[in-house]
């Protein structure tokens, strides 16, 4: 196992935007870390700077305490999982797996066992004899992972690994990939722009817009705690509207009061580390009120403190909740509500109440 640490590393091509900005990230010892964002967000980038395939403009990249930034891609010790796959279409299993190893020139009898070691690590025990050409889509997935496996590498790189599947097959592959990963003890740095992908298997996730880094942490932290309006709205759904501070309430632990554009006063908690440490009396700023964090009544139209109130616009059943459409002021604001009988429809007036807890102020 590796930690690897990427110091302040940009990648600029010429008479363009910065691709990468002055990132810098730190992935533990058998970590499992996704790099996500939407496409051109610089991720892919710098997965191929890790990798060695692209020199960083500036900064560095360590491997342990050793300082790959130079060193070319077959010295880093790393193990690639490409988006196409990458196989060999004219060898079977057994061979493509066992490219990496003729190229170390490992001896046969410990070749051998390491081929079937992988192979079971992917569930292909019984396809080592195969052409590529007759295995479906993911079971050429978990070839690739097994190729990249068996060299048991300092570190895993994925890129993008699983977007050539359907959303069923897609599913049951990272659950795969999550716990071969687990069980080899592997660093691992996975690129993807899927939520879901990221969310589900990742310890933790680092979100990307642009080139620059928002933020890293956790799947639960960056979904219930987003640093900014960008990691708000890309990661799940969420409702982020404008609001200005009046008061901080509490030294450290305690609330940050603000104000709505229609005066609606909320109160949200007041975390080091965060925006809302920073903030003061005054400032302009931004709140995130996830849908499912919104309580929803029929309302004749009174507003009460604490209270948001606005018509419904669309409300669509999707089984165990339904979503609603509703506008607040000329803003769409979404609320998931469980289904019941008295559910809203179209047009009816209603009051929304975030729940306390889940106001988090972003920036903006």
């Amino acid at each position: 196992m590796t930690r690897v640490f990427l110091n302040r590393i940009s990648k600029q091509y010429p008479g363009a935007k910065p691709a990468v900005s002055n990132l810098t990230v730190t992935i533990d010892d058998g970590e499992f870390f996704t790099l996500l964002g939407p496409s051109g967000c610089g991720k892919s980038t710098t997965l191929r700077m890790v990798a060695g395939f692209i020199q960083p403009s500036s900064g560095s990249i360590h491997f342990g305490d050793k300082d790959v930034t130079n060193a070319a891609p077959n010295k880093r010790d790393t193990g690639m999982v490409f988006q196409n796959y990458a196989l060999f279409p004219h060898m079977s299993v057994r061979g493509n797996v066992a490219y990496g190893l003729n190229a170390r020139n490992v001896p046969r009898q410990d070749k051998n066992r390491r081929i079937d070691e992988a192979l079971a690590q992917v569930g292909l025990e019984e396809f080592g004899d195969r052409r590529i050409d007759m295995l479906s889509g993911g079971q050429q997935q978990r070839v690739a992972l097994a190729r990249a496996l068996v060299i048991r590498p300092a570190a895993l790189l994925l890129d993008e690994p699983l977007s050539n599947l359907d959303a069923k097959l897609r599913e049951e592959t990272r659950t795969e990939i999550r716990s071969t990963q687990k069980a080899a003890g592997t660093t691992c740095l996975y690129v993807t722009h899927d939520q879901a992908e990221a969310m589900a298997m990742s310890d933790r996730v680092a979100v990307l817009n642009a080139g620059e880094l928002h933020q890293v942490g956790s799947p639960r932290e960056v979904y219930n705690h987003p640093a900014t309006s960008f990691v708000a709205r890309f990661i799940g759904r969420s409702n982020v509207v404008a609001c200005t501070v009046l008061g901080v309430d509490g030294a450290g632990g305690g609330s940050v009061s603000i104000r709505l554009a229609d005066g609606t006063v909320l109160k949200t908690p007041r975390v080091e580390g965060s925006i809302s440490a920073r903030v003061s009396a005054g400032d302009q700023a931004a709140v995130s009120l996830r849908p499912e964090s919104i309580g929803l009544s029929v309302s004749p139209g009174q507003e009460t403190a604490g209270q948001l109130a606005g018509r419904v616009l669309t409300a669509e059943f999707t089984g165990a909740v339904n979503i609603y459409e509703i506008d607040w002021h000329g803003e769409r604001i979404v609320v998931s509500a469980p289904d019941s009988v008295d559910r809203a429809e179209p047009g009816d007036l209603v009051s929304m109440g975030p729940h306390q807890d889940r106001v988090w102020l972003v920036e903006p």
